[in-house]
Parts: structure tokens; C-alpha cells; sequence
């Protein structure tokens, strides 16, 4: 199965663990970076993701973000296609980089694509006319469990 992170969820492990729901949502995506790294998950990445995290001013972050999306399987890389679906996306209430993320997936055939911003899983859960499906990385590991 293919998994794309998108930035925040991507980030959400070095994130301050102040909440619980922060550090149960750090544990699992730890988790999916560990199914990628065994091979149970692939992972994927795009020019969006490595556009967004190199734009990230904290070393730490950006190092990190880098150095996991430099493990993907596979790597989508943003033209004509992704941006007209995107525009599509955006269209339907999904902010422009969520949409170019979300059309990345899309595109690159991936079965789910994992967030932590809530407004944004809210509005592309309303989505009828998607061929990937969108959770927060807890939703993701219990699929995982449940298929196992």
C-alpha cells in the first residue's frame, strides 16, 4: 500500500508534546515511517513536499523532513495533470498547496493520504470525487491493524 504524508503530519513527531492527541498522533506517524522503512508501506513523496519543507526556516524540521522523504519509494513529480486537478480541488474549498498535495496523491495512485490538519481532513472527507482516501495518521494505523 502506498502512503503519502503530507507536511504537517510528516512533522507532527518533532511537534510539542503538550496534548495527548499530539503525542498519540507523533507515536503512529513513528509507526507508518516504520512500515516504510520494512517495506510494509511505501512511502511517497513529490516536489510539493520537498518545495514545503525546504521553505521551513527550523533546521531540525526541515533536516528531518528531508531525510524521510529521502527514503520514499517513489516520487511524483508536479505538472500539467497536478495542477489542473488541483485547481479542481480548490475549486471544492481545499487551500492551494493542501490541493497540489492532495492531486500529488492522487495521482501517484496513492491508497491513502495521511494529515493532521483538521480542517483540511474535514473538507476533503466531504470530497465524493476522490481516488485516494484521506486520514489522520491514527485513522491510518488502525486500518493497518485492522488489515493485519
Amino acid at each position: 500500500m502506498k502512503v503519502y504524508l503530507d507536511t504537517c503530519s510528516l512533522q507532527r513527531p518533532l511537534d510539542s508534546k503538550t496534548q495527548l492527541r499530539i503525542v498519540l498522533e507523533s507515536e503512529a506517524v513513528m509507526g507508518i515511517i516504520k512500515l516504510c522503512e520494512t517495506d510494509e508501506l511505501q512511502l511517497m513523496s513529490s516536489d510539493v513536499l520537498v518545495y514545503e519543507t525546504r521553505r521551513n526556516p527550523k533546521s531540525v524540521r526541515r533536516k528531518f523532513g528531508l531525510k524521510v522523504l529521502s527514503e520514499a519509494d517513489e516520487f511524483i513529480a508536479l505538472d500539467e495533470k497536478i495542477e489542473q486537478r488541483a485547481s479542481w480541488l480548490e475549486a471544492h474549498g481545499i487551500k492551494p498547496l493542501d490541493a497540489l498535495h492532495l492531486a500529488s496523491a492522487e495521482i501517484g495512485n496513492a491508497d491513502f493520504f495521511c494529515t493532521c490538519d483538521d480542517k483540511f481532513l474535514k473538507r476533503a472527507k466531504r470530497l465524493t470525487d476522490l481516488n485516494v482516501q484521506v486520514v489522520s495518521p491514527i485513522e491510518l494505523i488502525e486500518v493497518l491493524e485492522d488489515d493485519r
